[in-house]
């Protein structure tokens, strides 16, 4: 099966997008490391990273590989973008492993390699782009009763995490702050497809801000952001690189199973051609009558 133009620009920029993100995670770690030799550490509520350079460099290191995944969102589908940022822990867990010398647990390194199987996978048999005319067509979408439903349910699970289990579990448990993004992270990729394909008609001519909803979509970015940030920030400072590589892979691992086992499911099971099923009752397979 092909490829299609569109999602190999999105392929493109999807895989530079991981390599500048995966960069950042090791940049802002040191940052983090270096701010809480001086001052109260992120993890236990302080800011002082926003005074060290190496944060900072990391941060634009990062806002670069957004900026690239946010334009592959608007020239290929998010399942073919989405499932690419699992490159962005295995370039940061190699390089964790060379420059901040944190050891790769075994398992973390077999899920590196099933999540770049997972993602191949996805890869090659990714759909074609929908034709989108409009952010209104985007906006008709996400006012769906299912899909509402979900960000409801969504908000609701963020809430009980941030103001329950942070003050509790925050600084022990990994899946909090881990829950906390991947959470608010399914709910920005709907609105940065919607802002990426705004701007993509924007460029041709097709004036998108002039709709009130393609701002709507921008502030649910910028705050979604805003609040992964932060709590990334607090994950990042709280565990070593090796030890996210190895929990996210395993997350990603899973998905990554549950679609190669969804896409084979039906395969085996399909009869060759000159093979026909036995019929019941078929003369040709009654035994033989004795002559009387």
């Amino acid at each position: 099966m092909g490829i299609s133009r569109d999602n190999l620009h999105g392929l493109v920029l999807a895989v530079s997008s991981s390599v500048f993100i995966g960069s950042s995670f090791i940049v802002k770690k040191k940052g983090l490391k270096k701010a809480g030799d001086s001052g109260t550490r992120a993890g236990e509520g302080g800011y002082s990273y926003l005074y060290e350079p190496w944060w900072w460099a990391g941060m634009v290191t990062m806002i670069l590989g957004e900026i690239a995944n946010f334009a592959a969102y608007a020239f290929a589908p998010a399942i073919l973008v989405t499932p690419l940022g699992a490159l962005s822990i295995i370039f940061s867990a190699v390089l964790a492993h060379f420059i901040l010398q944190e050891k790769l647990h075994i398992f973390g390194v077999l899920g590196c390699v099933l999540c770049v199987v997972g993602s191949t996978t996805i890869v090659l048999h990714a759909p074609q782009e929908r034709n989108i005319e409009s952010v209104k067509e985007v906006w008709h979408l996400a006012t769906q009763p299912g899909f509402l439903v979900y960000s409801a349910l969504v908000v609701i699970a963020v809430s009980v995490l941030i103001f329950y289990c942070v003050p509790r579990y925050g600084q022990t448990h990994l899946i909090v702050y881990v829950g906390i993004c991947s959470l608010m992270g399914s709910l920005t990729v709907m609105s940065v497809k919607a802002v990426s394909i705004a701007l993509k008609l924007s460029f041709s001519g097709m004036n998108q801000f002039v709709y009130f909803e393609t701002w709507i979509f921008t502030i649910i970015v910028i705050t979604c952001c805003l609040l992964q940030i932060n709590y990334l920030n607090k994950d990042w400072d709280s565990q070593n690189a090796s030890q996210i590589a190895t929990e996210l892979c395993g997350f990603i691992t899973i998905l990554s199973g549950t679609f190669l086992l969804h896409r084979t499911k039906d395969m085996g099971n399909t009869p060759k051609p000159d093979e026909e099923a036995p019929v019941f009752g078929d003369t040709n397979n009654r035994a033989p009558e004795t002559a009387a």
